[in-house]
């Protein structure tokens, strides 16, 4: 595997892992479910992802990097398989509506688990670590990849700003806290 193929391999696993987070956005702005604490953390994980494959993306495939995304990936699945053990009692119906019959965190488990092994596996094609010079214009793919990450990682630090008002967030979240009982309510007149 060529060091250019792997940074296109990377930047569409980047591209993934953004689609991920928009999915999550999605649920929170457009149907009304809040992220849970755990929720955060496993956004959390997923930007650690991204933080990883942006790296591969940009500087080029390094094993450190890899080890930044299974790192941050084996974080992540720790806390959603956390939460799923939290709602494994029998007519616990979950946190939050499930999406192909799954809950959000059971899906978090799983690509989690693929970024792992993806990435692993990325780690035994030898010859992408071998020294190439970074390509003068990047791709489309891989530009718009690292957008995508970098707008995501920002909205999802923005929203949780919001949500938890920089103190603890509650278990069941129903507003956003800053908006809501924090000091901007006063400045947007609300």
């Amino acid at each position: 595997m060529t060091p250019a193929l792997s940074r296109t391999l990377n930047a569409l696993g980047l591209l993934g892992i953004s689609a991920v987070l928009a999915v999550a956005f999605i649920d929170q702005f457009v149907f009304g479910e809040l992220p849970c604490p755990l929720c955060l953390l496993q956004r959390a994980g997923f930007v650690g992802v991204a933080v990883g494959l942006a790296l591969n993306v940009r500087f080029g495939p390094r094993p450190s990097h890899y080890a930044l995304v299974i790192l941050a990936a084996a974080v992540g699945c720790a806390i959603s398989v956390r939460q799923m053990l939290l709602h494994i009692a029998p007519g616990d119906p979950g946190f939050g509506p499930p999406l192909l019959g799954l809950h959000f965190y059971t899906w978090a488990t799983l690509i989690f688990i693929a970024a792992i092994l993806g990435s692993a596996a990325m780690l035994l094609f030898d010859r992408q670590f071998s020294f190439e010079p970074a390509p003068a214009a990047w791709s489309a793919v891989a530009l718009v990849a690292v957008i995508a990450g970098l707008v995501m990682a920002l909205g999802n630090g923005v929203s949780t700003v919001l949500e938890c008002a920089g103190g603890l967030c509650p278990d069941n979240p129903t507003s956003y806290m800053l908006l809501d009982d924090g000091p901007l309510k006063s400045l947007l007149g609300r």
